[in-house]
């Protein structure tokens, strides 16, 4: 007899700002967490391009097929374990909290709730976001405190050179109230598609 799907409902919010930035995801819990950095960057709006980590309990995974990682991570013990081989659902319990870090630089700290997980008589196969608020800050604002700065020089001198130039810099405009769960769940969709990132 197969063995009952895991599917598990994640809380991932973005740490130290506002308005708040979340969204609430399903996964199958045979995922490794490589697929759910994918997962995650897409549910975001972030564009993959700077490395990541997720600390779970006593353990941080890397990207250890960058040759930079282990340079640039403290991993307590026996240091740094493989992101690529580490399933979700064999490392989590339903209420834990850990944390998922991207941009070492920036250092956007997300929080990820395990909400629920539940059994199911097949996997998902795909991930979705249920839903969620805020728009994702712009890669390279410089971390919570550079994004604090950008939006209260949008907001409130909206017309000074300084607003044009960082609006022109973050695409055109930004709305940080603005949260589109149908283009999140549609670069889900593409990012399944694409098979993750195919690493």
């Amino acid at each position: 007899m197969a063995k009952p799907a895991q599917i598990l409902t994640l809380h991932v919010s973005i740490d130290d700002v506002a308005p708040p930035v979340w969204r609430r995801v399903q996964v199958d819990g045979d995922i490794t967490l490589r697929n759910l950095h994918h997962m995650l960057q897409a549910s975001f709006g972030w564009t993959s391009s700077h490395l990541h980590q997720f600390d779970i309990e006593d353990d941080t995974y890397a990207m250890l097929d960058n040759e930079y990682v282990l340079d640039l991570i403290e991993a307590p013990g026996q240091g740094p374990l493989d992101d690529r081989k580490a399933k979700l659902g064999r490392l989590v319990y339903q209420g834990q909290r850990f944390i998922y870090l991207y941009d070492f630089g920036d250092s956007w700290t997300h929080t990820i709730h395990v909400e629920s997980i539940t059994e199911g008589p097949e996997k998902l196969g795909y991930a979705t976001v249920i839903d969620g608020a805020g728009a994702c800050p712009p890669e390279d604002v410089g971390g919570p405190p550079g994004y604090i700065d950008f939006l209260d020089t949008i907001e409130r001198r909206p017309r000074s050179q300084e607003a044009r130039e960082m609006l022109d810099w973050a695409g055109g405009e930004f709305d940080a109230n603005v949260f589109d769960k149908r283009a999140a769940n549609a670069a889900l969709l593409r990012m399944a598609s694409n098979g993750w990132g195919k690493k």
